[in-house]
C-alpha cells in the first residue's frame, strides 16, 4: 500500500503552488497525496491532478478587507491586532479540519504557519516536516528575514549593514536577538493550539517551540529555496535541508495571443511589472506606474489587475495582459518588477531575468535584498515609500546595466541543475523510514467538523 502525505497551507497562491509542485513530484515516486488550504484554490489544486482537502475559509476575501490595505499602507500597528485576532479564527478552524485530514496519513508535510500540524502529527505519532520558503532557524550570520534587512525602511538594519557577511562582534548578538522577537510573534499565533491539544489529549506545553517534536528534538525543516541565492548558515543543525525551489510547470497550454506576439514583433523585449496576489493602496499605485512610464518613456508589460492599475491611464508603450503564467511569460521579457515574493524571485531569475523588487511586508524585503546584493537589479524600495521617480530610475537602471544580465544569467545556469522536490522527497522518505511508522491512533477530535 502506499506511504500516504497530508500536506497543509495557508496563504496565498505563492503559498500553494509549490506545494502542487511537491504533490507532483511525490505522486511520480509512488506516494498517495492530499494537500489541505482554504477553499479557494481547491480549482487550482484539481486541476493538476491532485486530491483536494478544504481546511476551511477564504484567503483571497481576507487578504480584500479593508483593514489589511490599511494595515499595508497606513498604520500597521494600528490595524493589525483586528488582523491577528481574524487570522487566529481561520487557523483554529483549521487545525480541526487538518486532523480530519491527517487521519491515514504516515507524514504531514507543513507550511510554517500552520503549526497546529505539530500537535495532529504527536497525537498521530507520525513524523512531520517543516517548510518555509524563507531562512526560517535562528543564526547569528543575519537577522530574521523580517527585520533589518531592508535599507529603505530599517528596523535592525543600522546594527547590520553588512548582514550577509561576517560582520562587527555585536551583529551576532543583534542577529540571534531578532529570532527571539520573532518567538514572541509566533506565540500569539500559537495561542489556538493550546485548545487543539486539550481536545486531542495532549499536554500543554508551558512554551511553545515552534520547530520541534514532542520529545523536543528540531523537526526537519524543508527550505524550498535555492542555495545559490540564500545559502546554509554554518551555525545550523543539520536538520535544516535547503532542498532548491519547488517549481510548478505550466499545463495550461499558454501562448502569448495575437495582440501581445504583435506588440512584441514592434520593438525590443519589455520589463514585467507586477506585485502578486495582494493588491494594497489601488489609486495611488495607479497613479505611481503611469507617471512613471510615462518619465522612463519605455515597453512594459503589465498582469492585468495588479494594484488596480488603469489601461486607458497608460502610454502606448504599455502592453496589459491577461493573467498568464510566469513561467512562460517571463521568457518574452528582459527584465522583471515584482513585489519580491520567493516564488517570483525564483521564477524570474530561473528564466535568467534581472529583477528589481518592490516589497510590501514579511520575507519580501529579504529576497529584495538578495538580489541587489548578488548583483541582479537595482536596490529595493518599499511599495508604501515607492515614487514615479524612483520607479522611472530602477526601470532605466535594469534596461542599461548588462552587469545585471550577465550575473542572472549565470545564476539561471545553476538554478536549472537543481532539482527541489525530488530532493525533497528523498528527505520525506527518509524521515519516514526513521521514524518507524504509527503506534496508535485511537483520538478522536469532538466538534471537528462543527
Amino acid at each position: 500500500m502506499a506511504k500516504r502525505i497530508a500536506i497543509a497551507t495557508i496563504g496565498t497562491l505563492g503559498d500553494v503552488q509549490p506545494f502542487v509542485a511537491l504533490a507532483l513530484t511525490l505522486r511520480k515516486r509512488g506516494f498517495s497525496v492530499v494537500i489541505g488550504t482554504s477553499s479557494d484554490f481547491e480549482p487550482f489544486i484539481t486541476s493538476h491532478g491532485i486530491e483536494f482537502f478544504s481546511l476551511g475559509g477564504d484567503v483571497q476575501a481576507f487578504l480584500r478587507q479593508s483593514q489589511f490595505d490599511s494595515a499595508m499602507t497606513k498604520s500597521a500597528i494600528l490595524y493589525a491586532p483586528a488582523l491577528l485576532r481574524d487570522g487566529q479564527k481561520i487557523l483554529k478552524e483549521a487545525g480541526k479540519r487538518a486532523w480530519l485530514m491527517a487521519q491515514d496519513a504516515d507524514a504531514i508535510v507543513f507550511q510554517n504557519n500552520t503549526t497546529f500540524c505539530i500537535d495532529i502529527a504527536e497525537a498521530l505519532d507520525i513524523p512531520a516536516l517543516v517548510t518555509a520558503f524563507q531562512p526560517l532557524s535562528p543564526t547569528n550570520e543575519f537577522p530574521y528575514f523580517e527585520y533589518g534587512l531592508d535599507p529603505v525602511d530599517p528596523l535592525l538594519f543600522r546594527f547590520n549593514r553588512q548582514p550577509f557577511a561576517k560582520s562587527p562582534a555585536i551583529d551576532p548578538v543583534i542577529n540571534k536577538l531578532s529570532y527571539a522577537v520573532q518567538k514572541v510573534q509566533q506565540t500569539y499565533w500559537d495561542m489556538p493550539r493550546d485548545r487543539l491539544r486539550r481536545t486531542l489529549g495532549l499536554k500543554l506545553k508551558k512554551k511553545q517551540v515552534f520547530a520541534t517534536n514532542a520529545r523536543g528534538e528540531p523537526l526537519t525543516t524543508l527550505h524550498a529555496y535555492s542555495a545559490s541565492i540564500s545559502p546554509a548558515p554554518g551555525d545550523w543543525p543539520d536538520s535544516n535541508i535547503i532542498t532548491g525551489f519547488w517549481r510548478l510547470d505550466d499545463i495550461s497550454g499558454w501562448k502569448p495571443p495575437p495582440a501581445f506576439q504583435e506588440y512584441l514583433s514592434r520593438g525590443e523585449a519589455p520589463i514585467y511589472l507586477g506585485f502578486g496576489s495582494m493588491s494594497f493602496g489601488a489609486q495611488r499605485n495607479t497613479e505611481i506606474i503611469s507617471k512613471a512610464l510615462k518619465m522612463w518613456g519605455g515597453r512594459a508589460v503589465i498582469g492585468k489587475g495588479w494594484g488596480g492599475v488603469k489601461e486607458e491611464s497608460l502610454p502606448e508603450t504599455v502592453f496589459v495582459i491577461d493573467r498568464a503564467p510566469h513561467t512562460e511569460l517571463f521568457k518574452y521579457v528582459k527584465a522583471v518588477v515584482h513585489h519580491g515574493g520567493a516564488g517570483t524571485t525564483h521564477t524570474g531569475l530561473y528564466a535568467g531575468r534581472p529583477s528589481f523588487a518592490v516589497p510590501q511586508f514579511f520575507d519580501q524585503p529579504y529576497w529584495g535584498r538578495l538580489i541587489y546584493e548578488l548583483g541582479l537589479g537595482p536596490q529595493p524600495v518599499r511599495l508604501r515609500k515607492l515614487t514615479p521617480h524612483l520607479l522611472a530610475a530602477a526601470l532605466d537602471d535594469l534596461s542599461s546595466t548588462p552587469a545585471y544580465v550577465q550575473a542572472a544569467a549565470a545564476l539561471s545556469e545553476k538554478l536549472k541543475l537543481e532539482d527541489g522536490t525530488n530532493r525533497a522527497v528523498d528527505v520525506i522518505e527518509e524521515t519516514i523510514a526513521d521514524h518507524g511508522g504509527p503506534k496508535s491512533r485511537d483520538y478522536e477530535l469532538l466538534g471537528a467538523a462543527s
